[in-house]
């Protein structure tokens, strides 16, 4: 089966970089320009699994729970095999993270997708050999890049589309 590009890329953020913003990034862009492919609950599922990560790694457990419950939600129910990955597997890593999540004491461990189909795993590998990356690292838990990726961003286009918005509702008022 041919994956799409921005997930061999996903996958290899998530477990070679763990740069989870960055995984959110990638597949979110993916969803949005393939609505019809059938598998938008699946990659919102994985977008909500990276960010998870990244809210408990950051110690933000409520926004983690938050998000592996809805994570859940969707994958619990999905077929995941398609895409390479072990349902079973993910499923009992996101209901334990959640578990630790809501029990409110930090113990942040990386999720590992389990991937199922070896061209999938070759596929990874190669892209990690091109980028110079190691698969399965831990996560880089000084790294304040990575930690706090969302505060180091360039948000000004989004802060002028939202102006933008704002000023064309309130003209439409008057």
């Amino acid at each position: 089966m041919p994956y799409p590009d921005a997930y061999i890329a996903y996958l290899v953020e998530f477990h070679a970089t763990r740069d989870y913003f960055e995984c959110h990034e990638l597949l979110e862009e993916y969803w949005k320009e393939h609505p019809g492919d059938g598998k938008g609950a699946i990659w919102v599922g994985l977008i909500q699994t990276a960010v998870g990560q990244y809210h408990e790694r950051r110690g933000n457990l409520r926004g983690a729970a938050m998000m592996y419950r809805q994570a859940l939600d969707r994958l619990n129910v999905s077929e995941l095999e398609p895409l390479g990955l072990d349902r079973t597997s993910l499923v009992e890593q996101l209901r334990d993270r959640l578990e630790v999540t809501l029990s409110g004491r930090p113990d942040y461990q990386d999720i590992n997708l389990k991937l199922i189909h070896e061209s999938l795993k070759e596929q990874c590998m190669k892209l990690c050999e091109e980028r110079g990356l190691s698969w399965g690292i831990s996560s880089p838990m000084h790294d304040e890049s990575v930690i706090h990726r969302h505060l180091k961003r360039d948000r000004s286009e989004v802060i002028a589309a939202r102006e933008a918005a704002l000023l064309a509702k309130r003209q439409g008022k008057k």
